[in-house]
């Protein structure tokens, strides 16, 4: 008898799995905050014998040396990643025993990095689940150019035949248990899915169905924008991380806002962007909680600033800050809950700007506005409202200068890139309207959509 469990990661499109028998267990590609991973293990009544990590990941601090030193379980780590702290290194064809008949292959899977490794389960010799971390995803490959730009060719060569090694080592009905690929930047494409085998990818997966020169060219020219705090990942991991503190930080009134927006520092509102854009704090931003927190916070505040969150309930300060010390934002500054009535100073007022959407912005015209795209350029190049104005959202916070006078109605492509840019905005003292909508309905509504 085996199992596995799947530890979803949605803010940062990842998944962690814990699989054993009945008694132990091995834990794969961890988030830093282990607990989720001990209280799956505890739910199952096993001990953690072995935490295992596919490759040194670019996109989340690792758990994995917290999770082993907690549980005492040996820590296997592929022996070319260079890391500095104890572990277990893995070689190709090294087979570790989890439980009573259960065992763990490791399979030499070079593309995603150089030293990629993945992970076969055996039950009595039987191949029942191939953890692929960044190799062979559902629908697509972990992308190659996120170690050193002069290997990123010989890396997506090397990703394709690892790919079709997995394929022609594993029966089809295999289950194939992706860390990446279901909103991870470190997916060359999203998961087409939710879940696939060995026989499926075979029949649909783009690395599997065509040569390998074809396979490269499609796959570099697909390639999109890194985040900025991807640099920040590998060292992280390398190094070992320190263990996390979830507790809650100081709470920070409305002089303490306000002194710590005179001084630089990020104040970040977590609220939805309808509340925050009816009001809020006057030169905050608007990261939702509920959208893609950690990846775009982290790509865009300058890498070490203090952070001050604001939040309608502890609870949702708390889940914010789980989402950030998994991309390595520690600690915030201080924090707040309530509205922001409580976070404005005596004698001062919440600001607000207008929300509207593609056919408000039609029945305006857009002939004396700005109308700005934070979209990415791969987006954009799909289609995009002609005469507008592109600056990715990632980049706006160093280019506001170059966003025309006038007042700017901002979108994306549903609306949660649109409320941070609109924020950045606001914050900066422009006029602006945020685009709640979705892009599809652009020219439904009558504006222009061109391509290119």
């Amino acid at each position: 008898m085996f199992f596995v469990d799947t530890i979803e990661l949605e803010g940062l499109g990842n998944r962690s799995y814990l699989a054993g028998g009945r008694h132990t267990a091995v834990a794969v590609d961890p988030p830093r905050d282990i607990d989720r991973v001990l209280a799956a293990a505890a739910r199952r009544g096993v001990r953690i014998s072995h935490v295992v990590e596919t490759h040194l990941h670019n996109d989340y601090v690792t758990g994995g040396p917290e999770l082993a030193r907690l549980t005492g379980a040996a820590y296997l780590v592929p022996a070319g990643a260079h890391v500095s702290y104890a572990r277990v290194p893995v070689a190709d064809g090294d087979v570790a025993e989890v439980d009573a008949g259960l065992a763990l292959r490791a399979v030499a899977t070079p593309g995603h990095t150089p030293h990629h490794t993945s992970y076969v389960l055996e039950d009595s010799g039987r191949p029942v689940a191939a953890f692929t971390g960044g190799s062979l995803l559902i629908g697509t490959v972990g992308r190659p150019d996120l170690v050193e730009p002069r290997l990123t060719e010989r890396l997506a060569r090397a990703q394709h035949a690892s790919v079709h090694r997995l394929a022609a080592e594993l029966p089809d009905e295999t289950p194939v248990l992706p860390t990446h690929g279901f909103g991870s930047f470190c997916s060359s494409a999203q998961a087409a899915g939710d879940a696939t085998t060995i026989g499926e990818e075979k029949a649909a997966n783009a690395a599997l169905t065509t040569d390998v020169d074809s396979f490269v060219t499609r796959l570099l020219a697909g390639l999109d924008d890194v985040p900025a705090y991807y640099t920040h990942m590998g060292p992280a991991n390398a190094a070992g991380p320190a263990p996390v503190d979830l507790t809650p930080p100081p709470v920070a009134d409305a002089e303490e806002i306000a002194a710590r927006l005179a001084a630089g520092e990020w104040v970040v509102d977590l609220r939805s962007r309808i509340a925050f854009a009816a009001g809020h704090v006057a030169g905050s931003f608007n990261f939702e909680a509920d959208g893609k927190i950690a990846t775009y916070l982290a790509w865009m505040i300058p890498w070490g600033k203090p952070v001050t969150l604001l939040a309608e309930s502890p609870e949702q300060l708390a889940a914010a800050q789980r989402e950030l010390v998994r991309v390595g934002i520690d600690r915030p500054g201080a924090a707040a809950t309530g509205a922001p009535d409580r976070w404005v100073p005596e004698g001062g007022r919440p600001a607000s700007f207008p929300r509207s959407t593609f056919a408000g912005l039609a029945e305006r015209g857009t002939d004396g506005v700005v109308v700005l795209d934070v979209r990415r350029a791969s987006e954009r190049a799909a289609g995009h409202i002609e005469g507008s104005v592109h600056i990715p959202v990632h980049q706006l916070h160093q280019r506001i200068g170059e966003v025309p006078a006038g007042t700017v109605w901002v979108h994306c492509a549903g609306g949660m890139r649109a409320a941070i840019a609109a924020s950045l905005l606001d914050a900066a003292g422009r006029d602006v309207v945020a685009v709640d909508d979705g892009f599809g309905a652009a020219a439904g509504a009558g504006l222009t959509v061109v391509t290119g």
